[in-house]
């Protein structure tokens, strides 16, 4: 008996799926790949390294000085100095880890438009203070961003909703993501962000906040996977990105999860 075209079709599809290439999540290098041979959390060595990797993106942190210069650097003070409550030639001359001084934004972004051209800049703004510095920070963290166009190339993200609401208001073709974990998808997505980007443990304690991101269209990060076995559980809940420590060991790991 010949078999219909319908039924065939079919039945090639059934033995197909279970072959198919799953989709897994991208990867995003933490404060850039800084766990390697002369690099450092944060630093344009990092950045290039993460480049290598082929990382979707490399996170780094930035924050504001008393004289508003916005500078790469995660921990609220450096040598006892605290970054927000100092102008930025008390920290001007410290050198990180792998002997680079902190980086200023200015000369990071210049430097990173030359490098991994197809990675994302993931744009970590630090809370600050107050609401107003919040949306300074906000406001000139946009327009060094478009000074350097580089608005193709970046994702903000933000512990403070404060700066999150004005980096939407002020860049909204930028994706916005944040960070603190207390809204819901539905939340998110009435005050115009791009997508939460939680730890992994919220995530835990909400999954249907999966499901219900995918039903508004917003994207999923979880942050900082590390172990592999962690990896593999956000990847079958259907996280979009996952932010790590260790973007090679990442990638390896997810790839295999994708055969």
């Amino acid at each position: 008996m010949v078999m219909s075209k319908f039924k065939f079709t079919l039945l090639m599809l059934v033995f197909t799926f279970p072959l198919m290439a799953r989709d897994v999540p991208k990867v995003i290098a933490h404060r850039g790949y800084w766990q390697t041979y002369g690099s450092a959390q944060n630093s344009l060595r990092s950045f290039e390294r993460a480049a290598e990797t082929g990382a979707y993106g490399s996170e780094f942190d930035v924050q504001m000085t008393a004289d508003s210069v916005l500078v790469l650097f995660h921990d609220n003070t450096v040598r006892g100095i605290a970054i927000q409550g100092a102008p930025y030639s008390y920290i001007k001359d410290i050198r990180i880890s792998n002997g680079e001084c902190i980086p200023v934004l200015r000369e990071f972004l210049e430097a990173a438009r030359h490098v991994g051209t197809d990675m994302k800049i993931i744009f970590e703004l630090k809370p600050h203070a107050t609401p107003e510095l919040n949306r300074e920070a906000a406001r000139r963290s946009v327009e060094m961003v478009r000074e350097k166009k580089l608005t193709y190339r970046t994702e903000f993200i933000t512990f403070s909703l404060d700066a999150g609401k004005e980096l939407i208001r002020l860049a909204p073709e930028i994706p916005v993501y944040y960070l603190n974990g207390e809204l819901s998808p539905r939340q998110l997505k009435d005050l115009g962000f791009a997508g939460l980007d939680y730890h992994y443990d919220v995530m835990r304690k909400n999954p249907e906040w999966f499901n219900d991101a995918k039903k508004l269209g917003l994207g999923v990060n979880v942050w900082t996977v590390n172990d592999p076995a962690v990896m593999e559980e956000m990847a079958d809940r259907g996280a979009d990105f996952i932010t790590t420590d260790v973007p090679s060991d990442a990638l390896i790991q997810l790839n295999r999860i994708k055969k």
